[in-house]
């Protein structure tokens, strides 16, 4: 992959990640590759009994349809205890997930050490690592999110969305 393509796809991952965080698709979206450069944005909630008004000007039906149609595109992965967060099995090993790295459901991500005992953390869903938000030693809490994960069911969205080789 070169490095346009690199940030293509994150500019791709990142604009996935942001539509995620709205109930309602954007009523704009705008894309740049040159400095990578994504703007959404959202209708006010406006109409009768609470349900947003979206206005869709500007975005292809097929998209919204998309948008629409991702839902659960990104997974957080927590802590399933408190203690101390290790990404590796050692000072010196790779780390178990990466930005970018594809996991599975009960793929090892880390370790949580409480109370001197090595407590391995599963990931419960599959899909490809966005953001690894704890780093290597730090305390966590239980339930923290350490990972979040864009699900295989927003790869696939936004193939649709943003096209791609996952594209149909």
């Amino acid at each position: 992959m070169n490095d346009q393509e690199a940030s293509l796809d994150q500019l791709r991952r990142t604009a996935a990640a942001l539509l995620e965080l709205s109930p309602h698709p954007p009523s704009g979206l705008r894309l740049r590759t040159g400095d990578l450069s994504v703007e959404v944005d959202w209708a006010q909630p406006a109409g009768p009994a609470g349900t947003p008004a979206i206005a869709t000007s500007g975005v292809a039906p097929a998209a919204v349809a998309a948008l629409s149609a991702v839902s659960d595109a990104v997974a957080a992965v927590r802590a399933p205890l408190l203690g101390t967060f290790y990404r590796a099995s050692a000072p010196e090993a790779p780390p178990f997930v990466a930005l970018g790295d594809r996991v599975e459901v009960g793929q090892q991500i880390g370790i949580v050490e409480s109370m001197k005992l090595m407590n391995p953390v599963e990931s419960d869903v599959a899909g490809e690592v966005l953001e690894v938000l704890v780093a290597d030693g730090a305390p966590v809490e239980y339930d923290q999110v350490l990972l979040m994960v864009a699900t295989d069911r927003a790869v696939d969205g936004c193939a649709q969305i943003f096209g791609g080789k996952d594209a149909s």
